[in-house]
């Protein structure tokens, strides 16, 4: 009677499995397409690069003690090196750019930019002296990717559907750090905790990040009266639920969810921005937005699945992100970041 009487517990638990996959991913997909909003209303009354590095630096300080709390070593110097040399790539690199280019770009666009870091990461492996050759079907990603930012450099991203404002191809570039520093991230010295790791990442992409702000004059630019209640709120969700509730929810995932299932955030993350976009912002979507969008997403699907479909048996590893930077085959997706 034993083994029927755990039938029922081990179905609840496995519920609640489920439960908390559904919700955590969901928590994923809003709070991560939401920073491109969050970053466009705290870019209108705060300088971009100060108020990137006021973000990493908070968001990294919180987790850097909060680990020390749980008794989590202080990383050495090795670990310390690697992982400023992921923060400077992905946070004062890639986020950096995406600060700075959402003052002339809209949200919606700048997520699907952003999205084209899978693209980079199969040209990047394949360069590599022992490159990966890419499948036929990681190819015909990588052009339907590019078919798609063509259109919507065209008709898609400006007003009244106009081309995009060429600021907007520094995301195409920075999004190729981004997968390079992911990239990296898999073959380095990390801290052996994906916090701590986190942490260190956020404090030295922070500080980057305000160095370029004072460097650039920043500070003497920022008037106290002028800085708005909307954008000191959207900084504040931004450091607690960008870069830290987000990321704690993902790290989670990695270990619960099959790989394949928590990578589709890649591709829902431009949507939910778009829309944000379209309905808090007032930002222009035309048909041509949702045409090269849906191109877009499919060439992430088309390069992505394959991958992990190739390991979907495999554990899911630890993460060594700013907003998602796994240790898996496809590290260069988890990207956000997260924002």
């Amino acid at each position: 009677m034993s083994g029927i009487s755990a039938r029922p517990e081990v179905a609840k638990t496995a519920r609640n499995a489920t439960l908390g996959i559904a919700i955590a991913l969901g928590l994923v997909y809003l709070i991560w397409g939401s920073t491109y909003l969050s970053i466009r209303f705290a870019d209108e009354t705060l300088p971009p690069l100060l108020m990137g590095g006021i973000r990493f630096l908070i968001a990294g300080g919180l987790l850097f003690l909060w680990c020390r709390m749980r008794g989590i070593a202080i990383p050495g110097w090795r670990q310390w090196k690697s992982a400023g040399i992921v923060g400077l790539c992905l946070l004062a690199g890639g986020n950096g750019t995406v600060i700075v280019v959402e003052q002339q770009v809209p949200s919606g666009i700048a997520a699907l930019l952003v999205a084209l870091v899978p693209l980079w990461t199969v040209v990047l492996l394949w360069l590599r002296r022992s490159g990966t050759h890419p499948t036929l079907r990681t190819l015909a990603g990588v052009a339907l990717g590019l078919v798609g930012v063509g259109v919507l450099a065209l008709h898609g991203g400006g007003v009244g559907g106009q081309g995009i404002n060429p600021m907007a191809f520094l995301l195409i570039l920075s999004s190729g750090v981004w997968a390079w520093g992911s990239l990296y991230a898999q073959r380095a010295e990390l801290p052996t905790s994906p916090l701590m790791s986190t942490a260190v990442e956020m404090l030295v992409g922070g500080a980057a990040l305000m160095l370029l702000a004072i460097v650039t004059g920043e500070p003497g630019q920022l008037a106290e009266h002028a800085v708005s209640l909307k954008s000191l709120i959207a900084l504040g969700y931004l450091i607690v639920f960008g870069s830290i509730v987000a990321y704690t929810c993902y790290t989670w995932l990695l270990k619960h969810a099959p790989p394949a299932l928590v990578s589709t955030y890649a591709y829902v993350n431009p949507l939910v921005a778009v829309l944000l976009g379209w309905k808090f912002a007032g930002e222009v979507v035309t048909i041509w937005t949702l045409i090269s969008s849906a191109v877009i997403v499919c060439s992430v699907a088309l390069i992505t699945f394959p991958r992990r479909r190739s390991v979907a048996a495999a554990p899911a590893l630890p993460a060594n992100e700013s907003q998602g930077t796994s240790s898996g085959p496809m590290a260069a997706v988890s990207g956000p970041r997260a924002q």
